[in-house]
């Protein structure tokens, strides 16, 4: 029996038994730490076969520590915490879950809009106080928003916003103009999108700043920003002083720098709490994600090691030792990308 090491804490923990299916299949889910810390996952990788990886770090001391293993199985879309040049050094194929989660956090995203425009959590917080004075908000449909990254999730979020009659504008490099616009939005440039949108949502890949002090200066008076992706696309310290003179209106996000020890976030000061929404990593945390990645995942892995090629390489080896099926280049990474 193959061991499957598993370290996301979601994986099988929707509607389907997938360590059933696993089990049917011969190979036995080993849970392991979300977090990664090698000591503790060094006798677990020691065994393993493949690896359901959650977000944690997946690093060449952590594939040192695995000589058995043949495929690396990312629960979700990013992959900046595994070090894919090592893992194509050692000819382990690497995966993720794409579009599994997109519904989820696109729903997610218009919520935390929804949240910021109309002060629902400040509106919740003041009146378990008994504080019952009104804060005027705005409305979703009358507002230009623009979307940073149109690939799943961005285009997801546009087609909610249309049933709200919104404005949309989007800009992503990786698509051409007319795609764009086929798919629901005006194209715009980066700059000019923050110039001209009322509510801003981020959907690009981490490792880059897109909002610093310089482009907070651009922006219109009050603007809402929201961040479903990555917490270092911003500059907390910047968006903390813009939240303090006015220039931005609120921020809600569902990351901060640093997460779990994110209390010493610029964001969560009490002199802001009325203007800054954050969630645990909520966005893709409904039963229908769970299971699509935990599926998409599996799936992968089972078939790597029954010799066949998975179906959403991020790169594939082409030691046809390892796995059938042509190599897949990783492509080179722009300024921005889509989720």
């Amino acid at each position: 029996m193959g061991i499957i090491l598993a370290t996301s804490r979601s994986f099988s923990d929707g509607d389907l038994d997938l360590v059933g299916r696993a089990r049917a299949a011969g190979h036995e889910i080993v849970r392991g730490p979300a977090h990664h810390g090698l000591t503790e996952l060094a006798p677990l990788l020691a065994a393993a076969e493949g690896w359901i990886a959650g977000t944690g770090p997946v690093t060449d001391a952590h594939l040192a520590a695995a000589p058995n293993l043949r495929i690396i199985a990312r629960y979700g879309v990013g992959t900046e915490a595994v070090d894919l040049d090592a893992a194509e050094r050692r000819g382990i194929p690497v995966t993720n879950t794409p579009g599994a989660n997109a519904d989820a956090v696109a729903d997610h995203t218009v919520g935390l809009m929804l949240a910021a425009l109309r002060s629902i959590a400040d509106g919740d917080r003041r009146v378990r106080a008994g504080d019952w004075g009104v804060r005027r908000g705005r409305e979703l449909g009358a507002a230009t928003v623009g979307i940073v990254g149109f690939g799943r999730i961005g285009q997801g979020v546009a087609r909610r916003l249309r049933g709200f009659g919104s404005r949309i504008l989007a800009t992503d490099p990786y698509l051409p103009g007319g795609v764009i616009a086929e798919r629901g939005a005006e194209p715009v440039a980066l700059d000019a999108l923050f110039h001209a949108a009322d509510v801003i949502t981020l959907h690009a890949p981490g490792g880059q700043t897109l909002v610093d002090a310089a482009r907070l200066d651009g922006i219109r008076p009050g603007t809402v920003l929201v961040n479903t992706a990555r917490p270092d696309l911003v500059d907390e310290a910047a968006l903390a002083t813009a939240l303090r003179d006015g220039r931005l209106g609120a921020y809600a996000a569902d990351t901060l720098d640093g997460d779990t020890a994110g209390s010493a976030s610029a964001l969560l000061a009490p002199d802001l709490s009325p203007r800054v929404t954050v969630t645990p990593h909520l966005g893709a945390q409904t039963t229908q994600a769970v299971d699509n990645m935990g599926s998409m995942s599996l799936d992968d892995v089972l078939a790597v090691l029954e010799g066949r090629a998975p179906a959403h390489p991020v790169f594939s080896t082409p030691d046809s030792s390892r796995i059938a099926g042509p190599s897949v280049a990783r492509a080179a990474k722009p300024s921005v990308a889509h989720s």
